[in-house]
């Protein structure tokens, strides 16, 4: 097929990103090509879940590896968070498996949501160290210390409150300083019923509250809280059932009441959002999301400005898949995965696209993050449903390339991507002109100037395109 001709387009903002959690104390990370294909499209930003706690003896050991539970009914029951350790900071290894899902992260056109819990008693050395660990990475969502009004992880556990927030707007004023493409977010205190209308310790963790860049609670519908430690069952007291409407309003008021104690107007994202299948069963769990994001798109949320699902893969059942105990590689598609995918194919959850002028190639691509990147627009005319569509490259470009609502990755190795995947499901029944959309996010995964949120990169030349109307040898009987 010959391409007549090529527009510039821009990637910008969804009404409501979505977000995914990938790896936690409950599931390993999975990696970026088999969510890709697993779902079909990019996310907004993919969060990271990890814990520094360098003073500590057993550091820098996994928790659970490193000691027994001090308390065998508690899944925090030890001296640190049972979080992957963060290998950075003043240990300095760039080669640390933190470092490689960044950069797989970034180079399938994701940000990176990093979530660390931080022991609080760290010098700012240590804290600066980190800092500078995520100039490289282009925007980055960093939530420090999240949960802060809980009491389950270790930094509560030896600290006060107090101190836990000011370690907050200490750590939130470090990153501001020495790494200006990390935006923080606070996850603290929400508006409850039996907190009258205020949010949960809003005077100690007011200053947090204007320093951050982003306000955020983390809310389940359901939650079997006692995971791993017992069996969820009727009667029990391990678990929690919220429901989607008291959820609703809980997040809602938080945004008015951090505007009205604050005098800002910041984004409230919810960085962790699901249904625990140990309470609601599979089929509950679906339907319960799905109900929750029906709503945020029938009624164009805006107060909300995104989600984080958590989490692709789960040992129990908080995941879109369920981690096979025979082999943790290993995921068992839940029945909230099919429900999930049509959500994040929902207008109002896909990041919009502004189509510009006509260009020519050489082209020049900017990649400033998942809500704000220049790529190129490429129209094709297609006679009727494919049998074969391929693309074929002569070039090292990183590439993402979409089509008729899926996505794909182009690694810079890469010389083949078959596109037909994108009509399996979405078959044309006639002839329809459909628009390629190509974006170029860092090769690397990391920006080539550390501290910048743009990154460029130029397309020479574009690949040859085989759409085909019939097979080589259809079948006969």
């Amino acid at each position: 097929m010959e391409i007549k001709k090529i527009y510039k387009i821009h990637m910008g903002k969804a009404g409501c990103a979505v977000d995914l959690g990938d790896g936690s104390e409950r599931g390993e990370y999975v990696d970026q090509d088999y969510i890709l294909r697993k779902l079909g499209r990019p996310h907004r930003g993919i969060n990271l879940m990890y814990c520094y706690y360098p003073l500590d003896k057993g550091w820098p050991e996994r928790a659970s590896v490193a000691f027994p539970p001090t308390d065998k009914t508690n899944a925090w029951g030890y001296p640190y968070d049972d979080y992957f350790p963060y290998r950075g900071g003043l240990l300095g290894d760039k080669n640390a498996e933190v470092f490689e899902q960044m950069r797989d992260i970034r180079r399938h056109g994701q940000d990176i949501i990093f979530t660390l819990t931080v022991d609080p008693h760290v010098s700012d050395d240590h804290l600066i160290a980190i800092a500078e660990d995520l100039r490289p990475f282009g925007r980055v969502l960093m939530r420090i210390n999240h949960e802060a009004t809980g009491s389950w992880f270790s930094f509560n556990k030896r600290c006060s409150y107090k101190e836990v927030a000011d370690f907050f707007t200490r750590f939130a004023k470090i990153i501001h300083e020495h790494a200006p493409n990390v935006k923080t977010i606070l996850c603290a205190g929400c508006v409850e019923k039996h907190t009258e209308g205020k949010l949960e310790m809003e005077d100690l963790f007011l200053e947090a509250a204007k320093e951050t860049d982003i306000w955020s609670l983390d809310k389940y519908f359901t939650l079997h809280y006692g995971y791993p430690n017992d069996i969820c069952e009727k009667g029990g007291h391990s678990y929690t059932y919220n429901g989607n409407a008291p959820v609703w309003d809980s997040a809602k008021a938080t945004v008015e009441r951090y505007r009205e104690i604050t005098g800002q107007d910041k984004p409230l994202v919810m960085s962790e959002l699901n249904t625990d299948g140990d309470v609601t069963g599979p089929y509950d769990q679906a339907k319960m999301v799905r109900a929750f994001c029906d709503r945020l798109a029938e009624e164009k949320a805006d107060w909300l400005s995104a989600f984080t699902f958590y989490q692709f893969r789960d040992q129990g059942r908080l995941g879109l898949e369920w981690e096979d105990p025979n082999n943790k590689e290993v995921g068992v598609e839940l029945p909230i995965l099919k429900e999930y995918k049509e959500i994040i194919n929902m207008d109002w959850f896909k990041p919009e696209m502004t189509l510009g002028d006509e260009i020519a190639l050489p082209a020049k691509l900017r990649w400033g993050g998942a809500e704000d990147a220049e790529g190129i627009a490429i129209p094709l005319k297609l006679e009727g449903d494919p049998v074969f569509c391929e693309l074929f490259f002569k070039g090292d470009d990183n590439l993402m390339i979409e089509i008729n609502g899926m996505w794909f990755y182009k690694a810079p190795t890469t010389k083949f991507v078959d596109l037909m995947p994108a009509f399996f499901e979405n078959r044309l029944d006639g002839p329809k002109e459909l628009t390629m959309k190509i974006f170029a996010p860092p090769a690397s995964g990391e920006n080539d100037i550390a501290g910048s949120t743009d990154n460029y990169s130029t397309v020479a030349e574009l690949p040859d395109i085989r759409i085909r109307y019939e097979a080589v040898q259809p079948y006969t009987y």
